[in-house]
């Protein structure tokens, strides 16, 4: 049985869902050994960043967004590229060594900014690179050039990047979407109404989940209270102290209060649009779910995000604001036209975690076939 390392690194928890998501999938076929990798683990195995500054190195970041610190980030970005690329060589050694030592068949990424080092650390292993955003933000974001690898892109927009930037070499999968999690596409037998009254909540009333990542966002706690009217369920993640607030805000229509779950499709499947980052994953799964969303485009929007909002614009399926200060003119247009919203929804067929193993297959069988 052949093996597959996807490397992943915990940087605003989409990157782990994406590898996880694979994971089971590939576990599911039983054709692959699998093994999800820390890239952080391979590049410092001992650990000294965390036992020096007392943080794993996506933890700053991860802070960050749980408190709207983002803007910017581009900015920083492009210095956070710089660094990579002055390390390049340093960090291709260690991942080749690595690799060396634990010989994968495959390797496939799910992560930014570092596919030029692994790709060279691959010395001549199959690279594929899985673009987890509905676009690049070139350069040297998802797609490197010059690089002899497999790209798998989820929308148009990033296939035609890839034709525009990679090597000639490169080979370009096309896939329906973002990678979601297999459990989502699972038929789940619910009385909505009761499931509804079961958590406190009023069944005669539109209601919408409010998400932003695992950690949660200070702009919930606005976002609560300008829509004290309206009935929410608010996903806070490992954000306890924002759950601990949240649930002291006295509103006039009912709230859910929900500290970190593995299950967002219950909750997405008692919801009737939704709130939140225009994260790729929280898009994807929200539109699947038939949940028309609101978004927040600004200065302060992840740049790597900014096209996820144009592309719910270009498809009809949501409400971009330029600021959540602005979030009930946008839910009042949304609710008005919710079965417009919902049946454009309904037309996102994506299936693309059903997809990849194919495309995988085929890698594997074209590289091996001698």
């Amino acid at each position: 049985m052949r093996t597959i390392d996807i490397v992943y690194f915990n940087a605003g928890g989409g990157h782990r869902a994406a590898a996880t998501a694979l994971e089971k999938i590939f576990k599911k076929e039983n054709k692959y050994n699998v093994r999800l990798i820390n890239l952080f683990d391979m590049i410092d195995p001992s650990h000294l960043f965390e036992r020096t500054t007392g943080l794993e190195p996506e933890e700053l970041y991860n802070k960050r967004l749980a408190k709207g610190w983002t803007l910017g980030l581009a900015q920083e970005l492009k210095f956070f590229q710089l660094a990579i690329s002055l390390g390049t060589t340093i960090i291709a050694e260690r991942l080749k060594k690595h690799w060396d030592a634990t010989k994968p068949d495959m390797i496939i990424s799910v992560i930014p900014n570092f596919n030029r080092p692994m790709y060279l650390a691959a010395s001549g292993t199959p690279y594929v690179t899985i673009l987890t955003d509905f676009a690049d933000f070139p350069p040297h974001f998802w797609i490197e050039p010059d690089q002899d690898q497999h790209f798998i892109c989820g929308t148009p927009k990033a296939v035609e990047q890839a034709k525009e930037i990679a090597s000639p070499k490169s080979t370009i999968h096309k896939t329906s979407g973002m990678i979601i999690r297999p459990e989502f596409y699972q038929a789940r037998e619910m009385d909505k109404d009761a499931e509804l009254e079961m958590v406190g909540l009023d069944p005669s009333l539109v209601t919408g989940i409010v998400m932003f990542g695992g950690y949660g966002s200070k702009v919930m706690k606005m976002i609560s209270r300008k829509l004290e009217d309206e009935q929410l369920i608010l996903i806070c993640g490992h954000n306890k102290p924002l759950a601990e607030k949240l649930r002291k805000q006295k509103t006039s229509a009912p709230r859910l209060i929900v500290d970190f779950t593995q299950d967002i499709g219950y909750y997405m499947n008692l919801a009737d649009y939704f709130i939140g980052k225009p994260g790729p994953g929280a898009i994807s799964e929200a539109l699947h779910q038939l949940l028309p969303v609101i978004l927040e485009r600004n200065m302060a929007t992840l740049p790597q995000e900014r096209y996820n909002t144009e592309w719910v614009e270009e498809n009809e399926v949501g409400i971009v604001l330029k600021s959540f200060s602005d979030i009930q003119q946008g839910v009042n247009h949304l609710v008005m036209n919710l079965t417009q919203f919902k049946e454009r929804s309904s037309n996102i067929n994506n299936t693309a975690i059903f997809e990849i193993p194919a495309i995988i297959d085929s890698i594997m069988s074209k590289h091996y076939a001698h």
